[in-house]
């Protein structure tokens, strides 16, 4: 039996992680749900560390990374986040697991299956690729230079677009950027998870595995009866887009 601890502050989200490993990995003992980075010092501090540790990145009263620099933790981590701010490709150097919210189901086996293909690795090596992690999303954003001009297709042309003029990237089987006066272009990204990392997170915030806008072009917002939030963009763009209840929370803090 693996006995895991997740760090998750939002009830319904802990909730519903717990319920995807059950289903996922039958060997997976949830021992402990923690919902503060306070909860998990002080647990981590009189309770012996768990196989594995299931952490969100930013609580209600902190960043959990704090709780690495508080607490001496050997176990394998997977790390979950709503936020697109946290060096993504820092998680995939260091061998060190990540998945975005909303947690899918299949992603959650992969990791589960990569921590029990790599158990054993020698613990001071893990201790390692933490110290460089920290160090790596520590930096501030200042230090990383975005994407400031994309190249995009209309019919034989090849179309330079700067940042400024974006509205959002959307993936329809294909990826296409749209403008503010509402021209669609395709685009040679193949993921999502490419323009995010391109993108300065202060201004482009990733929606859902579908959508990527940017923060002035979001006219409202409102919650729907499931705690979705359905964004609506401004004219002539005059689309709207949805948020999930796990990201809605990010999505509020990211636009004040």
């Amino acid at each position: 039996m693996i006995n895991a601890v997740i760090i998750e502050d939002e009830t319904l989200v802990a909730k519903g992680l717990v319920d995807l490993i059950n289903k996922a990995d039958a060997t997976i003992n949830i021992v402990k749900v923690l919902g503060s980075l306070k909860s998990s010092i002080a647990y981590f501090k009189s309770n012996p560390e768990p196989d594995l540790l299931f952490m969100d990145i930013q609580l209600s009263d902190g960043v959990s990374f704090e709780l690495l620099k508080e607490v001496k933790i050997n176990c394998p981590i997977i790390f979950t986040t709503a936020y697109n701010e946290y060096a993504i490709r820092a998680f995939k150097l260091n061998s060190i697991d990540y998945l975005l919210k909303p947690v899918d189901k299949e992603e959650l086996k992969l990791a589960i299956d990569k921590f029990k293909q790599h158990r054993y690795l020698d613990n001071q090596l893990l201790n390692e690729q933490l110290k460089s992690l920290i160090k790596h999303i520590s930096l501030p954003n200042e230090t990383k230079a975005y994407k400031e001009r994309f190249m995009v297709h209309s019919g034989k042309s090849v179309l330079i677009i700067n940042h400024d003029k974006i509205a959002y990237f959307i993936k329809e089987v294909l990826i296409y950027l749209v403008t503010k006066d509402n021209q669609k272009f395709i685009t040679d990204f193949q993921t999502m998870e490419e323009i995010e990392e391109l993108v300065n997170p202060a201004t482009f915030f990733r929606a859902n595995r579908q959508v990527i806008f940017k923060s002035d072009v979001v006219e409202s917002f409102k919650s729907d009866s499931y705690g979705k939030l359905i964004v609506k963009l401004i004219a002539p763009v005059n689309k709207t887009v949805d948020v999930s209840r796990e990201k809605a929370q990010a999505l509020k803090k990211w636009l004040q």
